[in-house]
C-alpha cells in the first residue's frame, strides 16, 4: 500500500483529512478516481464538499420522490438500488459494493426527481459528493478536474450497461429463462461455470422480478435436471455432453467449456 505522505494529512481540512487516512485504498481502486494520485484525490474530496455519513441495515440513504444534488460512494458494507410501489413491492436494480457509486445520474441532473431508492442491505459507512461542484468550470483549470468528468462520464456508461443486462434477464418470457440468462452472464463475468452471486434467494427473485416460490422450484428443476449445482449464493453451472447447451453464449470444444 502506497503511504500517504504526512504533509497531505497536515494540510487536509479535518473532515478531508479523517476521509483520506480511513478509506484512500478503496478511493483509490475506485474507476471514479481513476488516474488520480493521492493530491488529486484530497484535492477533489475538498472540490465535492465531500462528508461522510454511517447507516444501519434496512435504513434508507436516498428515497424515491426526493431531489438530490450529491451522489454517494459506498466505503463499507454494501447497499441495494430499488425501486417500490406503494403496496412494497420490491425490484433490485443492482447492488453497490465498497468502492462503488449510486445516485449520479440524478445528482448531474438538476431538478430530477429520484425513482429509486437507495437502502443499506449490511451496516455501511458512504462518502457523499456534491456533483454540481463537478459540472461548473474549475477556476484553476486542474488538470484532475477534467480527469474526474471523464472518469465521470466512464461510470455512467457502465451503469448503462448493467442495466442493459438486467434489462436482456427480464426479458425472458419464463422464470427458467431469466435465470439462464442471468446464470450464463454471471458466468461469462466471471470467466468461470463455478461462482458466487451477489444476491441472496429473495433479492435474486426480486432482481429478476420473478416469484421466490415459483424460482426456487425452477433452481430445483434445473439441479435435478443437471444443469446447474448450488449452495446458497454459489452456483456451478454443467454443460452436458450434447452439441446443443441450454446455457446461451457458449460452446464445447475438445471437451472444454469455450466462451464464443
Amino acid at each position: 500500500m502506497i503511504k500517504i505522505s504526512e504533509q497531505i494529512i497536515a494540510e487536509a481540512p479535518k473532515q478531508k483529512r479523517a476521509i483520506l487516512q480511513k478509506y484512500l485504498s478503496i478511493l483509490r481502486n475506485s474507476p471514479f478516481f481513476k488516474g488520480l494520485t493521492d493530491n488529486e484525490i484530497l484535492s477533489i474530496l475538498h472540490c465535492v464538499n465531500a462528508t461522510t455519513i454511517s447507516k444501519k441495515r434496512d435504513s434508507y440513504i436516498f428515497r424515491a420522490g426526493d431531489i438530490t444534488e450529491v451522489m454517494g460512494i459506498v466505503v463499507s458494507g454494501c447497499v441495494l438500488i430499488i425501486q417500490e410501489d406503494i403496496w412494497g413491492h420490491r425490484n433490485i436494480l443492482s447492488k453497490c459494493h465498497a468502492g462503488d457509486f449510486f445516485g449520479e445520474p440524478y445528482a448531474a441532473s438538476r431538478g430530477a426527481v429520484l425513482n429509486i431508492s437507495v437502502v443499506a442491505d449490511e451496516d455501511c459507512e458512504i462518502i457523499l459528493l456534491n456533483v454540481k461542484r463537478l459540472l461548473i468550470t474549475c477556476p484553476t483549470a486542474c488538470e484532475h478536474h477534467q480527469k474526474l468528468i471523464r472518469n465521470l462520464v466512464s461510470v455512467l456508461a457502465n451503469k448503462i450497461l448493467i442495466l442493459n443486462d438486467k434489462i436482456t434477464h427480464v426479458g425472458k418470457r419464463t422464470t427458467r429463462d431469466k435465470l439462464l440468462s442471468y446464470l450464463s452472464a454471471e458466468s461469462i463475468r466471471h470467466s468461470s461455470l463455478s461462482f458466487d452471486i451477489p444476491f441472496d434467494r429473495q433479492q435474486l427473485a426480486d432482481y429478476l422480478c420473478i416469484d421466490r416460490a415459483a424460482m426456487s422450484t425452477e433452481i430445483s428443476k434445473l439441479q435435478k435436471e443437471g444443469f446447474i449445482k448450488t449452495n446458497r449464493n454459489h452456483f456451478e453451472l454443467t454443460v452436458s455432453d450434447d452439441a446443443d447447451s441450454p446455457i446461451p453464449g457458449r460452446k464445447r470444444s475438445c471437451g472444454q467449456i469455450d466462451y464464443v
